[in-house]
């Protein structure tokens, strides 16, 4: 779509040593710059025509300029290392109209709120608070229309993991609760500069139109978070401050299950069952 204004842009290594822009450790950057592989990204996130995309940790603007190839409706990219700003700036004089540019903390911004649906997020996600945005994200799936997102392979894994394995745990079940993940695709540590320790993993995320299954999330987090903060123990045990045993038999659970072996169905009648719990008054 744009391959004459892309041409006609420096080399991303070039806009690097000019601006200065060393990959910092404390903000988790490290920096794609291969344009073969930035594309692909942009085509696993789907149909973009009339889409904004919002980019988070942009940096330098590898990925942002596969995203402004794109057919997509407009870019607003989030950068809070301010070095990078100019660099962008340059990439959003060479597509008028298309990038705007958010000079903040990704953590402390409502992406939902920069711009109208649909709305899609696609980012190469800084390693150190990808969680925490995705999580913060969660809180209305339904504001996106897909997520692709760039995770470190290990929680890449246990945004997808089934019941039963090591991987699997609170995090598993709250985002399978709200959407259905998908892992895309691998991308080796030298692909990056500079190259990270770990295998980066691309996920796609869809929201579901309603949660999997019946339940309050502050319920589902508590009760996750009981259950997983000590895996190794009997959900008897690692629950008997949120629910007694006979409250686990009336949900269908077995006191003497472990929580690595239910599935987001079972953890939701437990959030239930807790809810209902919770608002019992004492002497009914």
């Amino acid at each position: 779509m744009t391959t004459d204004r892309h041409a006609a842009l420096a080399p991303l290594n070039q806009v690097i040593a000019r601006h200065g822009l060393r990959a910092r450790r404390r903000l988790g950057q490290h920096f794609l710059l291969d344009m073969n592989l930035t594309r692909r990204i942009v085509r696993a996130a789907g149909e973009l025509s009339q889409v904004q995309i919002v980019e988070i940790g942009p940096g330098p603007g590898g990925l942002t300029r596969a995203l402004l190839e794109s057919p997509a409706a407009k870019i607003i990219a989030i950068e809070r290392d301010r070095r990078c700003l100019l660099a962008l700036e340059e990439l959003g004089a060479a597509y008028p109209g298309r990038l705007e540019i958010i000079a903040q903390d990704a953590l402390k911004v409502d992406p939902a709120g920069l711009c109208a649906p649909p709305r899609k997020i696609i980012a190469n996600l800084p390693y150190n608070i990808a969680t925490a945005l995705l999580l913060g994200w969660s809180t209305a799936p339904n504001a996106f229309a897909g997520l692709t997102l760039m995770f470190q392979k290990e929680v890449a894994a246990r945004l997808v993991a089934a019941p039963g394995g090591k991987a699997y745990g609170r995090l598993s079940v709250l985002i399978q609760w709200l959407y259905e993940p998908v892992i895309l695709f691998d991308i080796p540590p030298q692909a990056f500069t500079p190259p990270p320790k770990v295998t980066s993993t691309l996920v796609g995320l869809t929201p579901r139109l309603q949660p999997a299954f019946a339940a309050h999330r502050a319920a589902l987090e508590r009760v996750t978070a009981a259950a997983f903060g000590q895996r190794r123990k009997m959900l008897r045990r690692s629950l008997k401050t949120l629910l007694p045993a006979a409250a686990l038999e009336e949900a269908g659970i077995s006191p003497q299950a472990r929580a690595e072996t239910l599935d987001v169905a079972q953890f939701c009648a437990l959030a239930r069952t807790y809810s209902a719990l919770a608002t019992t008054p004492a002497d009914a």
